[in-house]
């Protein structure tokens, strides 16, 4: 089971990144996925997960109308645009599975 975030990195506030999350080795069209992020000194947060379809999707309210968590059943691989950026989303942001597999997490840090 191995589970691979990219796409994180330095963005201005207000803007936007899309992270992606590559799935292998379980059947990733039956799990729930999840995104959670760790600020630095701080504990882990849940940010959002989506159903085994992709057609539920539930966010924390401090994302709320900023991110959108899809997926490709078919590419399995899980994504999270995150726009509206701010300073306080500065994360290590993980996805895990339903089965409690994580992955190693990406970076992203917002800053002027």
């Amino acid at each position: 089971v191995q589970l691979v975030e990219s796409g994180g990195g330095l963005v201005q506030p207000g803007g936007s990144l899309r992270l992606s999350c590559a799935a292998s080795g379980f059947a990733f069209r039956d799990y729930y996925m999840s995104w959670v992020r760790q600020a630095p000194g701080k504990g882990l947060e849940w940010v959002s997960e989506i159903n085994s379809g992709g057609g539920s999707t539930y966010y924390a309210d401090s994302v709320k109308g900023r991110f959108t968590a899809s997926r490709d059943n078919a590419k399995n691989t899980l994504y999270l645009q995150m726009n509206s950026l701010k300073p306080e989303d500065t994360a290590l942001y993980y996805c895990a599975a339903s089965n409690s597999s994580w992955g190693q997490g990406t970076q992203v840090t917002v800053s002027s």
